[in-house]
């Protein structure tokens, strides 16, 4: 992996952070991409090249499917070809299935689905560029939700945003192979959400046979795993302590 360059979504803060050190680490040159977080961007570029790795930094709001669009064409302009993709941004807003409204069900598509696949698509079409084919196969990782195996009630615009790109990572590693491989990662008990803490992990360690909670550092593991692993594609990864062995909604 050394040497090769990676746009990770949503690398200012949590898990695209964590994901972009650990690249840092197996001397990945990072892309940060970020929405309205540039100093937390910033921080995290500038950990990169504290570890002797070149840093980037592009803000594009992914709600917006032009941004989503020129990023790969940007970043790639910025730091030469791209071997890595990383869909870890998106929002996580609480919602009811019973009252959500159109326009709650449609930004979450947008960034948490569709923006996944426009910079998928922008990607593949870099990759059988002439110029970076030279650089061998891509690879793309998708954060997901291992929710996605059940049902999460409180958050359903959501939650079916994920399982929307749930569907696209099998779809997308079949119509980009073999020049690009499309994986994803399913976090489960790993962070609390903003403005909580610990506490808020311990009291729903119940939700997995394992009974604990995982690390940032287990994710960005699994996703380094995935983009290593050149025989594999079209995968769902779970790091959530068995939770999705509980499903009950999709079988």
């Amino acid at each position: 992996m050394r040497g090769k360059v990676a746009l990770v979504t949503g690398a200012a803060k949590r898990l695209g952070r964590a994901v972009a050190l650990a690249l840092a680490e197996e001397g990945v040159h990072v892309i940060v991409h970020y929405g309205t977080s540039a100093a937390d961007a910033e921080r995290t570029a500038g950990e990169i090249r504290r570890r002797r790795r070149k840093a980037w930094t592009i803000r594009a709001d992914l709600a917006d499917p032009s941004q989503a669009q020129g990023l790969i064409p940007e970043a790639a302009k910025a730091a030469g070809p791209i071997t890595y993709l990383v869909n870890s941004a998106s929002i996580f807003a609480a919602s009811r299935l019973t009252s959500f409204t159109p326009e709650e069900l449609e930004r979450h598509v947008r960034v948490n689905a569709m923006a996944p696949l426009l910079l998928a698509r922008a990607f593949a079409a870099q990759r059988r560029d002439a110029l970076a084919a030279a650089s061998g196969t891509g690879a793309v990782v998708n954060l997901l939700d291992a929710r996605i195996a059940d049902y999460d009630r409180e958050h359903a615009a959501y939650h079916l945003s994920k399982r929307l790109l749930y569907a696209l990572t099998k779809m997308l590693a079949l119509e980009f192979a073999p020049l690009v491989r499309v994986n994803a990662v399913a976090p489960g008990l790993i962070l609390p959400p903003p403005g909580q803490d610990e506490a808020y992990l311990r009291k729903r360690i119940g939700t997995n046979p394992l009974r604990r909670f995982g690390t940032a550092a287990g994710i960005a593991d699994a996703v380094l795993f995935l983009l290593r692993s050149d025989f594999v594609t079209g995968q769902v990864l779970y790091v959530d302590g068995g939770r999705h062995l509980r499903g009950c909604v999709y079988g």
